[in-house]
């Protein structure tokens, strides 16, 4: 067990409402505004940037709920994972943008980074059980 006490179970519960919660509503973001966030793909150079930013919303929903309710934990937190330093790297490239853009790429870098630290510690926890969730997973 992740945790052996019964406010451990509730602060490891509440830690994962908060990351994924904050995942899920930034996946649903994407939905709502899928042009805006096509052009800014766009802008960056990625290729077919509408079916990007679905899929990437998709993924983050998915991720989101999985880590919330312990749903297949290590394939969402790792998925988040993977998706957070990619786009931290490719979108939020503080290092190769006007001086007036670089405060703003570098806040969302560092959150994209900081939130990559927290879904990769529910990664190395997910082969053991988790407390008040759901438990299914394949590890």
């Amino acid at each position: 067990m992740v945790v052996e006490t019964a406010a451990g179970g509730i602060l490891f519960l509440l830690a994962r409402v908060l990351l994924g919660g904050v995942l899920a509503f930034t996946g649903l973001n994407h939905f709502s505004d899928v042009e805006g966030m096509a052009g800014y793909a766009g802008a960056k150079g990625l290729p077919a940037p509408k079916l990007a930013v679905v899929a990437s919303g998709v993924l983050l929903v998915f991720s989101g709920l999985g880590i919330v309710l312990g749903v297949v934990p290590v394939i969402a937190a790792g998925a988040a994972a993977v998706f957070l330093l990619v786009s931290a790297v490719t979108f939020h490239d503080f290092w190769a943008v006007p001086d007036d853009q670089a405060q703003t790429e570098m806040t969302q870098f560092l959150k994209n980074v900081a939130l990559a630290g927290g879904t990769l510690a529910f990664v190395a926890l997910g082969g053991q059980a988790w407390p008040y969730a759901v438990g299914i997973g394949l590890f």
